[in-house]
């Protein structure tokens, strides 16, 4: 007789799937490990900031510890990749994370011994950018080798559960650490988190890409670039975030927003902030539907024309709890979107190029969202916040309506049969 699969339950239709982490012992260690190591890493960008701003008294200067960190990203987001996809990528994540804890050390010894100079503090957040940039490409290019292709949806709603639960933790946790005991403590407990990142890696197999026959010692960063210039599928899904991230981007509007538009302060604009984060988090908890959509490049644009719409509607609003159910439907579309964008990357990019695409992608998801605040602090000091927020949201829409125009194919992407 032969046999059926059981349907899956209502709760598996709707909350994460975690078959990802009960199959491969791989992946759960790293999911663990990079969850843990998260949040540590999400205390130390805080207290650095607050570090900063005690030794300057400067908001400017705060603002500069973003732009030591988002520069070395994006000139080594493609050299990270490139080397991602030369050398053994369980060696390059585990020497990278060292390396990484190693820097939370020395902030931690330089606040023991009371050094206490911006420019120490800016070095530090730049070579920490480095090794990101080395990392994320190694890590990403992993995950495909260690999981079936149906189950990369689950796992990537998995990961945004992690980054999005660091980026709300992390900071909390962060402030009350440095607040009872000081910058040191903050580095050290960073430092320490990093463990379980190193021993996950340290278990995994080797990671070799898969090279093609014939292939150069070196992968060139060009050929990977080149290779994109081939896959219109693979670029739409960095033009669909762009235009998301570029043209409406509300965040760097909050604390003018609080003010005018609903008669608050800093505690306002924290609300909005975390209305946004809590929306990303939970599209990664209540993901279960992902893993049954095939149709991947659709499901890319309906979730990036919500985050659109979503956006311009809240730019409209003037109820703080309506205006924050409404970025919390942004924040979830963002994280729908970015669960798809990367199984098609993973999927229809061939292990040897994983490293490189990916690369792009760190330069992508870092750079749209640093445009998309400059374009909007422009427009709402040229015009107004609404227009800056509204008319925003409209144009991504727009914009991603002419990009599927060009390019129809992308919304008839198929994943049982992934093409680039």
């Amino acid at each position: 007789m032969p046999r059926t699969t059981a349907p899956p339950q209502l709760w598996q239709r709707i909350f994460a799937d975690l078959t990802p982490l009960s199959v491969s012992a791989d992946y759960r260690r790293l999911w663990f490990g990079g969850t843990i190591s998260w949040v540590g890493q999400a205390m130390t960008v805080l207290a650095i900031s607050l570090q900063v701003y005690d030794i300057t008294g400067s908001s400017f200067s705060v603002g500069l510890v973003g732009l030591f960190s988002l520069v070395p990203l994006v000139v080594f987001g493609l050299y990270g990749g490139a080397i991602a996809d030369t050398v053994d990528r369980r060696k390059l994540g585990l020497y990278s994370s060292m390396a990484a804890a190693a820097l939370s050390l020395v902030l931690a010894a330089a606040a023991l011994l009371d050094y206490h100079r911006v420019w120490f503090l800016y070095a530090v957040v730049a070579l920490q950018a480095v090794c990101g940039a080395l990392t994320g490409p190694a890590r990403s290019a992993m995950i495909p080798r260690l999981l079936p292709v149906e189950q990369l949806p689950a796992a990537n709603a998995l990961n945004s559960v992690t980054m999005t639960f660091g980026s709300m933790v992390g900071p909390a946790l962060g402030g009350f650490i440095v607040t009872v005991a000081g910058y040191e403590a903050a580095y050290l407990i960073d430092a320490v988190t990093f463990t379980a990142a190193l021993y996950a890696m340290w278990k995994l197999p080797s990671m070799k890409p898969d090279r093609a026959e014939g292939a150069r010692g070196r992968a060139s960063v060009l050929d990977g670039l080149r290779f994109l210039g081939t896959r219109p599928n693979i670029r739409m899904t960095f033009f669909s975030d762009l235009a998301a991230m570029v043209l409406a981007q509300p965040r760097a509007l909050f604390p003018a927003i609080a003010g005018l538009w609903y008669g608050g302060g800093p505690g306002t604009v924290g609300l909005l902030v975390a209305a946004m984060a809590a929306g990303a988090l939970l599209g990664g908890l209540f993901s279960g539907w992902q893993g049954r959509i095939r149709r991947h490049g659709l499901a890319i644009l309906l979730a990036v024309a919500g985050w659109g719409l979503a956006v311009a509607v809240f730019g409209i609003t003037r109820n703080l709890w309506l205006g924050m159910f409404f970025l919390a439907l942004a924040g979830y579309a963002d994280t729908a979107s970015m669960v798809f964008r990367t199984t098609m990357l993973q999927a229809a990019t061939p292990d040897d190029m994983r490293g490189r695409l990916q690369g792009v992608f760190i330069i992508v998801v870092a750079g749209g969202p640093r445009l998309g605040d400059f374009l909007a602090g422009t427009t709402a000091d040229l015009i107004s916040p609404t227009v800056a927020v509204t008319g925003g949201g409209l144009v991504c829409v727009l914009v991603l309506g002419l990009l599927a125009l060009r390019w129809r194919n992308f919304a008839r992407y198929d994943a049982r049969s992934p093409e680039a």
